[in-house]
Parts: structure tokens; sequence; C-alpha cells
């Protein structure tokens, strides 16, 4: 098969000839359709530190992907072969205190796909049965498909506090903000504001009926709440940029028992003003993955009732490219100016 491959523990990809993987009696064979190329795929190309201190090469990356099943293990009795699905990219251990009290994503042994075993980056992968999420009917296009993983972690993300009438600010318009968007407006919230430095960006979340687009670069928080009428601050905070300046000033904006979901990575640490969470009664939450599998069921929920939503999801991958040209896919989603990238591996 086709496969994008990291022979060794230096940066590049290849795109060459890797085995067809073996199914074991528990697992499922997909053929690859589409594929997201996400920010742990940029880190693994470039084999920086962060790349250093989580895979073991060789190896296939990728974790965002749909296909169709062409192969079930014989003890896998639930996903049948033709079954169009995307997958949980975490492989938990069935085992441990958290999985075993129905909290997997909170799995201490959980293995990745695409980062600690071989992933979707080729024309076949091959998961546990139990991490295939089958898609019902015909409403999940392949490039959708394709993004139901970070489409998921902006469903986790979003729904961690109730949003009926509340007033929410997401800081980061990355393809995972730019889906809160939507989320948090299907979960009745009241003003979302959403702020980033990247024009093409906050252009995106403008059309897509965010109520107010900050370019932090130019104008503060603060203003934006002026603007809008808000008098005592935000209510719920989704921070989705991990940059070193967005919690603090998310906090220095939040109304006093304000909530904060906490998706994005700090690439240093930050400095924040921990007397504010104190004597405002703030709430921070860490943010990891998918609930599996409430999460999942939730996404689909959604796409299933709420045809603006789905098309809004669905319009957020701005670049669907051949696999072949996964060079060019790279740096579009490393340019960090568009929606999603997803390749195409039906086309060669």
């Amino acid at each position: 098969m086709k496969a994008l491959y990291k022979s060794g523990p230096h940066a590049g990809l290849e795109l060459v000839d890797r085995p067809e993987p073996e199914t074991g009696p528990h697992e499922v064979k997909i053929r690859v359709m589409t594929t997201g190329i996400c920010g742990t795929d940029l880190h693994i190309l470039a084999y920086d530190d962060a790349a250093r201190s989580m895979i073991n090469t060789p190896l296939i990356p990728g974790h965002e992907f749909y296909g169709e099943v062409v192969e079930v293990g014989g003890l896998a009795g639930h996903v049948k072969v033709g079954d169009r699905v995307s997958g949980e990219g975490h492989v938990v251990c069935g085992m441990c205190r958290n999985c075993r009290a129905g909290r997997r994503q909170m799995c201490i042994n959980t293995v990745a796909v695409g980062v600690q075993r071989d992933g979707a980056f080729a024309e076949f992968v091959v998961i546990p049965e139990s991490n295939v999420w089958v898609h019902r009917g015909d409403t999940v296009t392949p490039a959708l498909g394709a993004v139901f993983d970070p489409f998921g972690n902006a469903v986790h993300t979003a729904l961690s506090f109730p949003m009926v009438g509340e007033d929410v600010l997401i800081t980061g318009a990355g393809p995972i903000g730019l889906m809160a968007i939507e989320v948090a407006r299907h979960a009745g919230a009241r003003r979302i504001v959403i702020t980033d430095v990247s024009a093409p960006r906050l252009e995106l979340a403008r059309g897509l009926g965010v109520d107010l687009a900050v370019d932090v670069s130019a104008k503060r928080i603060g203003e934006a709440q002026r603007e809008l009428g808000l008098v005592e601050g935000f209510d719920i905070g989704l921070e989705m940029s991990g940059h070193p300046t967005a919690l603090p000033e998310m906090i220095d904006n939040m109304n006093h028992g304000g909530k904060i979901a906490m998706l994005g990575l700090p690439s240093q640490p930050i400095d924040i003003n921990w007397g504010k969470v104190v004597t405002h009664m703030l709430t921070l939450k860490g943010i990891y993955g998918r609930e599996m599998y409430e999460t999942w069921y939730a996404m689909s929920a959604m796409l299933q009732s709420n045809d603006r939503l789905r098309g809004n999801i669905a319009s957020i991958v701005t670049d669907l490219l051949p696999a072949t040209a996964w060079e060019a896919g790279f740096e579009a989603a490393r340019a960090g100016n568009g929606g999603k990238v997803v390749l195409d591996w039906t086309v060669f």
C-alpha cells in the first residue's frame, strides 16, 4: 500500500510502498478515503522536541480519517464490511481505574493511532473494533468524516459547561476554534466572540456568524466587551490556542463564577493571576481528546439534526488535496491561514 512513512528519528516523511497491515481478531481493517492534517502531524514531520517526546520510529502517522471497512477480525462482531467509518484515535487499556469506571478518555495507558502505533496516512489502517465509529445514513461526506476527531475536540470543549444564554469567548480561530463557534451556537450561547491574529481565519469566523471576531494584535478583548455591551464579562471561555497571552487575558475578562475549558496546549509556561481565579471563583478545566464515546454520539446527533451546523462544519475544510500532494497540504496546514486541510487517498 502507499503510505506516508517516517523511517527513522529525523525530520521529514516519504510517500512510499509499505506492507498492508494485518487484522487481529478484535480489529478492523479500513480502506482510508480521506485524512485530516493535525498539528500533531506537523510536529511529527518536523521531528521537533514535541515529536521526540511522544513517538517511536519507524511510524506511519495520521489519526484523523474516514474510510470503508474491508475486513473484520474473527472476534469483531459489530462492525461490518462496507461500513463507512471514522475512528477514535486513543486506544485504551480497558483495565486501569479510569477505564473500568467508564472514563476511558482518562486512561493512563493510552496508545495513540498515528503517534505510538501506525496510523491513517496510508491506503489502509487497522484499529480495534471498539475504536470504530460507524456513520449511519448519508449525512457525512468523506471530507466531513475526516474531521470527526477535531470536531470531537470542539464538542468536548464547548459542552464542558452549560451554554444556554451564556456569553462565550473563544481564543484561537484555528479549525477547532471555528468548529466551536457552531457547537456553542447549537448549544444555546447568547453572544460568541473569537480571537486570533490571522485575518483569513477571522474572516472564516465571520462567515460562520460569530458575533465578533477580534484581531488581538490590534484590539483588546475588553474593547470587544464594551462593543457588545457586556457589563460583567464573559460567562464561559474556550481556550483553543495555547498561546501564552491568551489565558491571562481571558481570565481578566471573565465574569465572577466564570468557567474556562482549556484545549490549547501551551508551548511555554504561562503566568496567570491566581488571586483573580480564587476571588472571582473561576473554574479552569483541562480538556484532552473526546469523551469516549459520549462526544461521538453528540457529534452525530448534531450533524443529523442541524443542517446549518453540518454545512458550516463541512465548510471549515478549505483544502482537499490528493495524497500525492501531501507536501502542499502540510505547508497549507503549517501556514495557519485557512481552515482544515484534508488529503484524499482514493486517487493516485
